[in-house]
């Protein structure tokens, strides 16, 4: 298992904790293969893109915004929507750094059957529990799409002809050499609130998960198992986290997401 844009402390975050029926079958400790391994996929690729193209923005450099609109337009996929979680069956239990890697959620107990049962595999789920502590909106409605990047790109390159060459001819080619697309939700997260996203993942299979924020708010996460076990944890001051990791078993993932800042993030939850 590999953590990524992950901080050495964890002041607060969050554990989900479920209230249902508990499942016979032996999933007992912590779903996640620690010898397992895989191959960085789109959401890996869409991390970077998202990171490379905040850069470039922040430094008005027109190359590196270029590199991230390739990238992005190598690994963009469609945006889907979540079903709903019932909030009623989840509990967030503060804990911080310590008490998270020495005990189990008291209250967790597997979350449902393995993500394929009787052939049907329950969608990516996500409920809000909202505790909004400011109305600011933030000034993005969502981060930044490849066209956008290749347009800022352009714009970065003012007066630069040639580069502005280059940037209409990477665009041209769009998404030739796509590694396919990350699998996305969008979600717009005011201020003071928090996400839970429930996400299958098969069992032996390599896993990722990305947060890309839009620069409007730091946003902090933790991943558990359905038994409660943290998988990782970030609360740097950032809104762009990576996750790689592989189930031992197949089962559902619990993705929480806090928006930390003082303003709305409008972020995307990135998968393979």
């Amino acid at each position: 298992m590999k953590l990524k844009t992950l901080s050495l402390t964890l002041a607060t975050t969050a554990l989900v904790a479920l209230t249902l029926p508990v499942i016979a079958q032996d999933k007992t400790g912590s779903n996640v293969t620690v010898d397992g391994t895989g191959e960085p996929g789109a959401a890996a690729t869409m991390s970077m893109a998202y990171e490379l193209y905040a850069m470039g923005v922040a430094s008005g450099d027109a190359l590196t915004v270029l590199t991230a609109a390739k990238l992005a337009a190598s690994a963009e996929g469609e945006v889907q929507e979540p079903a709903i979680l019932d909030a009623s069956l989840i509990t967030l239990e503060g804990a911080d750094q310590q008490t998270t890697r020495k005990k189990a959620a008291p209250a967790a107990v597997p979350a449902a059957p393995a993500p394929v049962m009787n052939g049907e595999v329950r969608p990516v789920a996500k409920a809000t529990f909202l505790s909004t502590t400011s109305e600011d909106e933030g000034a993005s409605e969502a981060p930044a799409t490849a066209a956008q990047m290749f347009a800022m790109a352009t714009e970065l390159a003012g007066d630069d002809e040639a580069l502005k060459g280059i940037i209409s001819d990477a665009e041209a080619e769009g998404s030739r050499g796509r590694i396919g697309g990350a699998v996305s939700w969008l979600s717009r997260l005011p201020a003071g609130s928090t996400d839970v996203w429930e996400v299958p993942f098969y069992g032996n299979s390599y896993a990722e998960v990305a947060i890309a924020g839009d620069g409007d708010a730091n946003l902090d996460m933790v991943i558990t198992d359905e038994n409660g076990n943290v998988i990782c944890y970030d609360v740097s001051p950032s809104d762009s986290v990576y996750c790689d990791f592989v189930p031992a078993w197949d089962g559902y993932f619990y993705i929480t997401v806090e928006n930390a800042g003082r303003s709305r993030n409008s972020y995307y939850l990135l998968t393979n």
